[in-house]
């Protein structure tokens, strides 16, 4: 017909989905997931350190609120927050009762604010990690590095201190926990929402 445009794409290229208006794009979602787990951490960690316990789970909670708004997949990101805040309270509840780890003021059970770095890390393993999913073996090497690295930062800030052969442990700890994560992650099926 004369006067209508032709669509024309190349043979077995696929169409892909536009994407919404002011949404940002994958790399600007991976890179803004990085940098608020990295405040959410910080705020959390030095917030308990100066005394400031809530501070850290009100501004997790603000990062966990902008991760669900940016997913495509809100269900299947609030079970991985919900698993990842499960294996969180076993596994910190299992250092703490094994005396590997303590806290100020000798508490019965892990702090809210060492509770709510799980979910905040949860929010990554979509996003600026998801790339981790299908590489689980080093995974499980990045887990036995940077978790115990985390839990030091933590001791040099004066939250938390580390007994015994806690590194060691945690470094195990870690080996098999961001795999599994990821996994649950993995299975869940998600997009990648940035938060």
């Amino acid at each position: 017909m004369v006067g209508k445009s032709l669509s024309v794409r190349a043979p077995g290229v696929a169409l892909t989905p536009r994407r919404a208006a002011g949404a940002p794009r994958p790399v600007a979602r991976r890179a803004l997931n990085l940098l608020a787990f990295q405040a959410g951490w910080f705020a959390t960690v030095v917030g308990a350190a100066k005394g400031l316990p809530w501070l850290g789970p009100v501004v997790v909670l603000a990062i966990i609120g902008l991760h669900l708004k940016l997913t495509t997949q809100r269900p299947a990101e609030l079970r991985l927050l919900l698993v990842a805040s499960i294996f969180g309270v076993v596994f910190e509840h299992a250092l703490l009762y094994a005396g590997l780890v303590g806290y100020a003021g000798d508490p019965d059970w892990v702090p809210l604010w060492m509770l709510a770095l799980w979910p905040l890390f949860a929010t990554t393993l979509n996003a600026s990690l998801a790339w981790f999913r299908s590489r689980l073996g080093l995974a499980a090497l990045a887990g036995a590095l940077a978790g115990p690295l985390a839990y030091a930062g933590g001791e040099a800030l004066g939250t938390i201190a580390l007994n015994g052969p806690a590194l060691g442990v945690l470094a195990a700890g870690w080996a098999i926990v961001f795999p599994l994560l990821l996994a649950v992650a993995r299975r869940g099926g998600t997009d990648g929402g940035a938060g």
